[in-house]
């Protein structure tokens, strides 16, 4: 019954987002009331229900930064799990409005009918193993089973750590999230590779004993793992893009969830922009002089935003490293509201 009703509420989901004929995404997704999102099929700190079904994660929260800009409501959005193979196709045909879900930057994407925007996440490929095998670095990977998802780009890490290092790897590949990871911790494959983070979130939720398996680097490379978006709305391109650039130069700037207020009276000229206190920001977007304040008060900046989802007030406790802000030492660096 239970599979029942949530196949009935996804396929109402996916007949509203449909985009209309000849208006903006803008326009199509304001008449519908809502945004529609593509969201994993439960990856904790990214994008998975709590125990009330309450969605939530750094993917989830960029979406609802998108909810408030526009609605100034953070929860008028919607959440589609969709698979790695599905998720470029949802995007292509209009069944999702965004694809903020841990999606790599890549040229081929790029070139083939996707506009990404921000990079939300800086991230690398990575293995994890059971500690009893023994293995601490690809190298020691010689004749190892290794299970990937299909469409994701982990089966084209796979192979170029073959050819790199001659290991012998066999892959198993599964459509399903979910049939990945049982496979993995019933030892039908000897390896698991994803985005580390991903790999510490199925860790720490998943593992009977999350000490036993050990965690290291595909390659010596990063992803940027970004939002992306149909090509052909530049507008709906820039929408989504300063959403997430809100809670960047929030971060900069000084301002919080708590304190944002505060600032009302200030007279620096750029936290004036930014707020819509000078008139132009939103406008020039279709959207109110004040979104991001809107998206600031309801979510807060990204740091409080990945503190609670990633950091220290989530359970995976990961350090931000490179999405630190860039005066920090890390890459996250916020364009001008001018």
């Amino acid at each position: 019954m239970k599979t029942s009703i949530f196949l009935t509420s996804l396929a109402a989901t996916l007949a509203l987002a449909a985009p209309v004929l000849g208006k903006s995404t803008l326009e199509t997704v304001k008449a519908r009331g809502k945004v529609i999102c593509a969201a994993s099929t439960g990856t904790v700190g990214f994008s998975a229900p709590d125990e009330k079904g309450y969605w939530r994660g750094l993917d989830i929260e960029t979406c609802r930064a998108v909810a408030a800009a526009i609605f100034g409501d953070r929860d008028k959005a919607d959440f589609v799990p969709l698979s790695g193979q599905q998720r470029v196709p949802a995007l292509q045909t209009g069944e999702i409005d965004i694809l903020p879900r841990t999606f790599t930057w890549t040229l081929q994407r790029d070139a083939n009918g996707l506009n990404f925007t921000t990079p939300n996440y800086y991230e690398f490929t990575g293995v994890m193993m059971p500690k009893a095998l023994g293995a601490t670095k690809v190298q020691e990977m010689k004749g190892a089973t290794v299970c990937v998802q299909t469409g994701s780009t982990t089966e084209v890490v796979v192979a170029d750590m073959n050819n790199e290092h001659q290991l012998g790897l066999k892959t198993v590949v599964f459509e399903s999230t979910a049939a990945l990871r049982q496979a993995f911790f019933s030892s039908r494959c000897d390896a698991l590779i994803t985005d580390a983070a991903a790999l510490a979130s199925i860790r720490a939720t998943e593992a009977k004993n999350p000490a036993d398996y050990v965690i290291f680097p595909a390659n010596n490379y990063w992803d940027a793992l970004t939002p992306a978006v149909r090509h052909g709305d530049d507008q709906w391109h820039d929408i989504v893009n300063w959403s997430f650039q809100s809670l960047i130069a929030a971060e900069l700037l000084g301002i919080t969830q708590a304190n944002i207020d505060s600032f009302a009276e200030s007279k620096n000229p750029r936290i004036r922009r930014f707020l819509g206190l000078e008139p132009g920001n939103g406008k020039a977007l279709g959207l109110d002089d004040r979104f991001a304040y809107t998206i600031v008060k309801q979510l807060g900046n990204y740091g409080e935003i990945y503190e609670r989802n990633l950091g220290k007030d989530s359970p995976l406790k990961l350090d931000r490293g490179p999405n630190r802000l860039f005066s920090d030492g890390g890459l996250m660096f916020p364009l001008t509201f001018q």
